[in-house]
Parts: structure tokens; sequence; C-alpha cells
């Protein structure tokens, strides 16, 4: 007789319900955690060991075929961990599958989980922009088709979890995880989240996304990685939980990943509040809550909340924890926790239920091998996007009329970022996450900036000088351990300083009609590269002396067009308005070099938009532009704010605001009422062009302090010259709430500064909306989605 587990038919309930009765105590917590495999066709497996057992302080482990007839809830990064083909890769986790599902006792099957933030991180997989590139673009649907197109990729290659996107509210700039957040602004970062876990689960949710880091990570003690977090509840919420209630509530995200750091000396990985009470109970979360690698032998081996991995063990689960990632570093320890009642075997039960409901909702029972000739990556659509994004993406912040460029000039391409195709990849980008391990690989699918504008404009048009260097050879960055102690090495940085090469540079510029000039900085893991995870900064100066070769090359006479690729903005030290123009490109993938080239020569329009705000210096961080009115103290400090501000961005062409009205000056305070505002904006421009077009509201009277001003609404307009369009704009009341003195979420009635524009810094209209009735706290499933509207 077939086991009821075994049956399809059968409701998923009662199959788990078969399937734990079934299991025993070490079977149970087998599927409480991973393992991190270098896996091979032939069955000889090994673990992955390096720079994350020094990190999470690993001891040596039992043979691995005695531990894999227990099972085991998920393998890491199969295709991920190591330069291997995606058909061996296919092969070798097929081979892995069919050991768990025909040779172990009860034939459970494991997930597999890879990242995936910038496309599916294995080798010969589309190789997107960065989230920052993302947001930019401020299309929420182009992101969703992005993510799309990314769980395509992962399900071809037998992927289940992708452990992304990034929710973290981006703070300070000088924090190397900057490159991927979608920006400062909650609410749309909430946008984009929802947009890009709805593209990568699908419909019915075949694919994890995983929310991370949940939560604050991003407010870290001087945007240092893993630093505490020094935050109150009602900004939390507001702030950093809202992107992640969002995700939950509006996408069904499948997965959540706490943070490694603690908040107000309580560490995320045993935070029962915020992993229980808020996402579970508060929010209806039905997925998996999955470690950040090594997060729970953190409490031990950094925090100290516990004296060894058992009590780590039992102060992660007991909190909400589901799996342990990477491996089993606290997990081979249940069994003791159990034993010392640390834990209960109820507590455990239900964990290992919620992780089968998965298995058995995905499918994996019944389909849990890949078909290895069936692995489809790099399809003319993931490259389209991929450059749409990119293309949409670049954002110019000065232009003194040079752009774009015409009738075919003598191009110099000078600088460290013109022709290095890890320069437009972010730190979770396949080639550049391989640095960390000291592997190389060569990313043939990049174009680079110098290619694709000699396949423009043509060879004979365009020279090139590097200029200088940012770091002369990539290599494994610092151990991987915090605080200051005299028995261990000091870090030298791998930044060049080598001026020698401007000189060449500067001939090369005065022999042009026109420098671009390719800057900023290299993504890299744990100072591997200048900005990325680890890769924090104490300066928003360019790394190395790229400042040098700029002020050598405008100085030169010849028009110097800058470019600028990365994780974060930096100052040109004065240098913004000297140059002849400035785009910022982020790090925009393998078709960056493309879109790079398309908005230079005006074959595409610069149609980003700043989604995090550049600062003047970095003695302005943290800054962010939806700040308390204090922020920049008393009187304000000469060094605060921004050069450009959040949802800055220029155009070809410009645009005239009409006069902003309101359906109605007065509204009720109920969860149907909505706020609708309009205006006609007109092309007032010579070509064509598009904006978009930001609505910001200010609580003028609240019961506790509110930001300036909050980005509530957004929507972009295309117009040919002298071409104009109404944009009506609904706003539901909901979205005036805040959290409140007692902790709960509240809309209180009052007048609120309705505020449209061009960026936040630039507000072109302004009108007063009275909220009327009292004091309301909005439903759980509160409204948190906004509209625009284009009439003709």
């Amino acid at each position: 007789m077939t086991a009821i587990y075994k049956d399809p038919a059968r409701p998923v309930a009662e199959r788990v319900a078969d399937l734990l009765a079934r299991m025993t105590a070490e079977e149970k917590f087998a599927q409480m955690h991973a393992f991190w495999l270098i896996l091979s066709p032939d069955g000889q497996h090994r673990e992955r060991t390096d720079l994350s057992d020094t990190f999470a302080g690993v001891s040596e482990q039992a043979a691995l075929q005695e531990r894999l007839k227990l099972g085991v809830g998920q393998i890491t990064r199969p295709l991920g961990t190591h330069i291997v083909s995606p058909r061996d890769g296919v092969r070798a986790a097929n081979r892995l599958q069919k050991t768990l599902v025909e040779e172990t006792r009860l034939g459970i099957p494991a997930m597999f989980h890879e990242e995936c933030l910038v496309g599916l991180l294995c080798k010969e997989a589309t190789l997107f922009p960065s989230p920052l590139n993302y947001a930019s673009s401020w299309d929420p649907s182009l992101v969703e088709a992005v993510a799309a197109a990314i769980g395509a990729e992962a399900r071809a290659v037998g992927c289940h979890q992708g452990l992304a996107p990034v929710l973290d509210v981006s703070r300070d700039v000088r924090w190397g995880r900057t490159e991927e957040t979608f920006g400062e602004d909650p609410w749309l970062v909430g946008v984009m989240a929802t947009r890009y876990v709805q593209g990568l689960q699908g419909p019915d949710r075949s694919l994890l996304a995983t929310l991370k880091h949940y939560v604050g990570h991003s407010f870290s003690e001087g945007a240092r990685n893993h630093a505490p977090v020094h935050i109150g509840f009602r900004e939390l919420n507001d702030t950093f939980l809202l992107p992640f209630e969002m995700a939950v509530k509006l996408a069904n995200a499948g997965s959540v990943m706490p943070a490694y750091h603690d908040i107000d000396n309580q560490p995320a990985h045993s935070d029962a509040f915020l992993l229980t009470e808020v996402l579970r109970e508060r929010w209806g979360f039905d997925g998996l809550i999955v470690a950040d690698y090594g997060g729970v032998s953190l409490l031990h081996q950094h925090h100290g909340v516990s004296a060894g991995p058992a009590e780590s063990a039992a102060l992660a689960w007991n909190a909400g924890l589901d799996i342990e990632l990477p491996k089993d570093d606290c997990a081979r320890h249940l069994g003791e926790a159990l034993e010392y009642g640390l834990i209960s075997q109820e507590k455990v039960d239900q964990i290992v239920a919620r992780i089968l409901t998965e298995k058995f909702r995905l499918g994996l029972f019944e389909q849990p091998y890949v078909d290895e000739n069936a692995i489809a990556l790099q399809s003319d659509e993931s490259r389209r996007l991929a450059r749409e994004v990119a293309t949409r993406s670049m954002t110019l912040l000065e232009n003194n009329g040079i752009l774009p460029l015409r009738n075919r000039p003598r191009i110099a391409v000078i600088g460290p970022t013109a022709d290095d195709p890890l320069a437009l990849l972010s730190g979770y980008s396949f080639p550049v996450h391989l640095i960390i391990s000291d592997w190389l690989d060569q990313a043939p699918q990049v174009t680079t900036p110098l290619q694709a504008l000699r396949e423009t404009l043509g060879e004979a048009q365009v020279s090139y000088a590097k200029g200088c260097h940012i770091i002369e050879q990539r290599m494994a960055g610092a151990p991987v351990f915090p605080g200051e102690s005299a028995d261990k090495p000091q870090q030298q940085s791998p930044v060049s300083l080598d001026t020698s090469l401007i000189p060449q540079a500067v001939t090369l510029a005065k022999s042009s009609d026109v420098v671009v000039l390719c800057v900023g900085d290299l993504a890299g893991l744990f100072q591997s590269g200048t900005v990325g995870e680890g890769s924090d900064t104490d300066s928003l100066a360019l790394p190395g002396v790229q400042q040098q070769l700029l002020e050598a090359l405008v100085g030169s006479g010849t028009p110097v067009v800058v470019v600028m690729t990365g994780g974060r903005p930096y100052h040109l030290n004065g240098y913004e308005g000297r140059v002849a123009a400035l785009l910022m490109a982020w790090a925009p993938g393998q078709e960056g070099g493309y879109a790079i080239a398309d908005v230079l020569t005006g074959a595409a329009e610069p149609q980003g938009r700043l989604v995090v705000s550049a600062p003047k210096s970095a003695g302005a961080m943290p800054y962010y532009y939806n700040h308390k009115l204090k922020s920049g103290g008393t009187p304000l400090a000469f060094h605060f704010g921004a050069r450009y501000p959040f949802g800055y961005g220029k155009s070809w062409t410009t645009f005239d605001y009409g006069e902003l009205t309101l359906a109605a000056e007065r509204v009720a305070n109920d969860e149907a009422s909505e706020i609708v505002a309009q205006l006609t904006v007109r092309n007032s421009g010579s070509v064509a062009g598009s904006e978009v077009v930001q609505l910001y509201v200010r609580d003028e009277l609240a019961s506790l302090a509110r930001p300036v001003m909050e980005l509530k609404a957004f929507g972009r307009v295309h117009l040919a010259p002298d071409e104009q369009a109404v944009l009506r704009f609904t706003i539901p009341v909901d979205m005036l709430s805040f959290t409140g003195q007692d902790g709960e979420r509240v809309v209180e009635p009052g007048t609120f500064e309705i505020m449209v524009g061009a960026s936040s810094g630039d507000i072109r209209q302004r009108v007063r909306v009275h909220l009327e009735g009292d004091i309301r706290h909005p439903a759980s499933r509160w409204r948190m989605l906004s509209r625009c509207e284009v009439l003709a």
C-alpha cells in the first residue's frame, strides 16, 4: 500500500502529518539545515571549506555520506559555489537528489537555493544590472519582467529558492551593500520589491523569493557591515519593516532571511518578536524563514548571547527560524538542545511541518529531477531585458549641451572602468562573487563602454587610454572577523595609488574632440573591491587616484564627459560644475556598455531618476531626502544635504507643470477614502522625451515627529514637443498612516501638503488637503498602493 505522503492526490496537510509521524528525531533535524557542497556527477560530493568556515567558527564534522542518509532540508548554491557548466552542474545536482530520493529511508528530496539578485548566480547566466538600476528606471512593470526572466533561468537549472530581493532601505551610501538596495524611500523599495517577488515567484509561487535582510541592516552604526542598529520600533516599522510588509501581504513572498546585526542589543536571528509575532502572527506570513549564512553560529561567535551551538540553535529556532544556512553548524547540536530542554519536540515538529509543506507544495516529491537537456540561459529576451533596464536607468546629472554627441567626434575613452567587464557588475554577479574564492571568470558576455562606443561610432573615431587603476590585481579580500585585536593582521587597502598612466591619458585627451571618462568603483565582497558586502567606505571621494585623473583631463582643455559606474554615488570634489556632462550608470550589467553608448550618442534618452540622494560629502552621512526637519542640525550644518536629490535626473528636453488641483479639498478619514489630485504636464522643449512626475506628502501636524516629505505616488509620461497630458494621482488615505504612540499603525485627521515635482528638490506645485474625522487604526490588510493615470 502506498504511503499517504507519497500520494499526490492527498491534501498536503495529510501528507505532511503522515511523513512527520514516520520520521526519527535525527531525520527531522536534517530537514532544518542545508549542506554546502561541491557536487560531482559521479556522486563523490565534498564539502565546501573556506572563508565561510572562518566566518562562522565551524568545527570538524562527521562523514558527509553518513549524514546524507538522514536527508537534508536544502542544498546551498549547487551551481553558484564554483565554476561549473550549467549542464554539468545540473547533472551533479540530479545525482545528489537521486541519492536523497532513492537511497534514503524516507526519500525526502532537497530544495536547492541560489543567489539571484542581479541574475542567477551561476556560469553563463544573464548578468543583469544592479537593483539601483532597476529602481532608477521608476518602472515597476519592467522590474517584474526582469525578475520573471531571472526566475525562468533559475527554474531551468533546478533552483527552488532564490536569495533575493534585498529590501534594505538605504540610509548611508558609505554602506557597501547600498548597491543591492532599491534606494532610500521605503515605499518605493516596497513597490519595487513587491513586483520583483511577483515576477520571480510567478503566480503559483513555484520558486520562493527570499526577502532580506530582515530588518534594518542598512542603518548600521557608521554604515559598517554587521554593525549594531540603533532605532526604536516606530521608526523601524515606518521605514524598514514597511517594504517587507508590502512584499508579504501584496506578493505572498515565500521566504524571509534575518540580518546579521542586533537592534537595541537583540540579534535578529534570535528575535522572536520580529520573526514570529510581527512576521507570522500580525502579517500572516506562511513561508520559510532561513538563516543568513552563518547567522545562527554568530549568536555565540559574535554576539555572545549563547554559550555555544546548542544554545544558539535553540535561540534561533525558538524565535522563528526554519532552516539554517549554509550548513548545519548549529543544527548538528539540536539533539543536545532537545535533551537539555532548550527546545521542545513540539517546536521541532512545527518547524519541520512548515519545511515539508513547502516541499510538497512545490511538487518536489513528484518531480525531484531537472531536465539537463532543457537548460535555457542567455536567451534573446533576457539579454533584451538586461539592455532595456540598463538603458532606462541611465541618469543624467549634468549636461552643458555636449550630449548627445553629434557629428562623429574624435572621442578619447579614458578611465579604469572603460574596458573592465567586472566594473559593470555588482557584488552578487557570478564573476565578481568568485573573487573571494580566488577564482576567475572572464565574463565574456559583458560589453564594456569602450567596446560599445567603438561598435557604435567606428574604430577610427575612438581611442583609448586607461589613465589609472582602481585595483591592479583582483583577489580575495579581508578575512571575515569582527572587531579590533592586536593579534589579528592589519588589512592594507588594495586600492592603487599609481599616477604613472595619467600623462599618457592627458596627451590623448589633447588630440581628441571630447573625452569620455569612465570612473567609479569595483564591486567585491569583503574588501576585494571598493563596494559590496563588507566593502564599506569612510569617504565619498572616487577610489584611488581617479580624482587626480579627472582634474588633469579637465585641465587639458578638452570637454570631459564623466560616466560613473558603481554601487554608490561619489562626489567629484567640486568638479561637477566643470565637467561637460555627468552620467550615472550604476552597475548596468552585461549590456551596460551598449546602454551607456546609446545614451551618449542620443540613440536613447536618459530616463533614469535617482533613488538615492548624492550627498555633498561623507560628512552629510547618514543622509536621505525623507529626513526629519531637525536632521541637518541647528543651525543647519553647511555640509548637510545632497548635490543631486532623490528623484533627480535630466532629460534631453524640459517640462512645464500646470496647476495642481484636488477632486476634493476635504476627505473623510475612512478606509475607502482616497485623495485624488491631477495636473497637466507639457513638453516645453524641442525634442521628444519623458518625465517622472513625483507626488510627495507632508503631514503638517502629527502626534509624533514626521519626515519633511514622503513619496506617495509617481508616474512617467512620454511627450512629443509641445504635447501635453493630464496626470491623475489617486492615494488611499491609508497611505497617510504611521506608527503611533502605542506601536500600532494610525491615520490621524489633519492638514496634509500635497507636493508634485520633478524630484524631491524640485517641487513645482503644492496644495493642501484636509483629512476629517476621528483617529483611525487601519485594517491589517491596509491599502498600500497608489495609482497614476495618464489621460489624453
